[in-house]
C-alpha cells in the first residue's frame, strides 16, 4: 500500500499543477431547469462533463481526480430522481469503462456500496478490476459517500485490527483505513454551481486543500473554467502552518561559501544550488 504525506504531520510537496483535484459536481438540475428540461437531462449532460474533465486532467498531467457523484444524504431526494441516478450510474459504467481503460485511467469507487443493488455492485467490482493496472490517472467516484461515514468506518476498522492499543491510536494508525488511503490528499477542491460549502465530502482529506468555488454550473464547466480553477490554485501560497517569510527563505538559492586564495590573486565564483 502506498504511503502518502499527511498535511497535518508533514509538509507535502507543492507543484504548479495540482497532483490531486477533488470536485463537487453541482448544478445539473439547475442547468436543466434553465432550459425547461427535466432534471435528469442535466445529469445526462453532467456525465459528458465528467468525460471532458478526465480528458483535461490527462492533458495537464494531473494524477488523481475525485468526483462526488452521490452523497449519503442524496437518498433524501425524490425517489424517481434517485432511481434515475442509479440507472445513469449503471449506464455510465457500461459505456465509459472501456474508454477509461484504453486511456490508461484507473477507476475506483468509494462509499458505502452495500446499499446499491447486486447488479451495480457487480459492475463496480468488474470495472475496478479491469482498470486496476492503469497508472496515467486515478479517477475516483464517491458514491453513497459521506465524510463522517468515512472517518467512522475507518475508526471502527482500525479498532478491530489493533485492539491492543486500547484507544492510543495515532493519525498514522487511522490513515490506512480511510476510503481513499490509496491517494494523496487533494491539492485543489472545486465546487461548481455557486454553493460555498464542502457538504460532508472528504472531511479528513481536505484539511489543507485549496478551496475554489465557482458559479459555473457543472454541465457548463469546460476547459476554460477548469483552467481558471487551476490558475487560482497557482496563485495560492501553500504554507501548511508556516509563515510567508519561511516560504521565502526556503525558496532562496543556497550559495556555498568559497574561500579565495588572495596570495595568488585569484577569485572564485559560486554556482547556484536549488533550494
Amino acid at each position: 500500500m502506498a504511503i502518502f504525506t499527511s498535511s497535518t504531520r508533514d509538509i507535502p510537496a507543492s507543484a504548479a499543477v495540482p497532483r490531486h483535484v477533488a470536485i463537487i459536481m453541482d448544478g445539473n438540475g439547475r442547468w436543466a431547469k434553465k432550459r425547461f428540461m427535466p432534471r435528469v437531462a442535466g445529469h445526462h449532460r453532467g456525465v459528458e462533463t465528467v468525460r471532458d474533465t478526465v480528458k483535461y486532467c490527462l492533458e495537464r498531467g494531473i494524477e488523481y481526480l475525485t468526483l462526488f457523484a452521490f452523497s449519503s444524504e442524496n437518498w433524501r431526494r425524490p425517489e424517481d430522481e434517485v432511481t434515475l441516478l442509479m440507472q445513469l450510474f449503471v449506464r455510465a459504467l457500461q459505456q465509459e469503462v472501456a474508454k477509461l481503460h484504453r486511456n490508461g485511467v484507473r477507476l475506483r469507487v468509494v462509499g458505502d456500496l452495500s446499499r446499491f443493488d447486486a447488479n451495480l455492485q457487480s459492475l463496480i467490482s468488474a470495472s475496478e478490476a479491469k482498470t486496476e493496472g492503469n497508472e496515467k490517472l486515478t479517477l475516483t467516484i464517491a458514491a453513497n459517500y459521506g465524510g463522517r461515514w468515512d472517518i467512522l468506518q475507518a475508526v471502527n476498522r482500525m479498532a478491530l485490527a489493533q485492539p491492543e492499543k486500547q484507544g492510543n491510536w495515532s493519525e498514522a494508525d487511522l490513515a490506512p483505513y480511510l476510503a481513499m488511503s490509496y491517494a494523496p490528499e487533494p491539492d485543489l477542491f472545486i465546487r461548481t454551481g455557486g454553493e460555498e460549502r464542502v457538504s460532508n465530502f472528504l472531511l479528513w482529506q481536505l484539511a489543507y486543500s485549496e478551496l475554489y468555488f465557482t458559479d459555473t454550473l457543472w454541465p457548463e464547466f469546460d476547459s476554460a473554467a477548469f483552467d481558471a480553477a487551476i490558475g487560482s490554485y497557482q496563485q495560492r501560497e501553500r504554507r501548511f502552518g508556516r509563515t510567508s517569510e519561511q516560504l521565502v527563505e526556503k525558496q532562496q538559492p543556497l550559495i556555498p561559501e568559497v574561500e579565495s586564495d588572495t596570495s595568488h590573486n585569484t577569485s572564485a565564483t559560486s554556482s547556484q544550488i536549488d533550494a
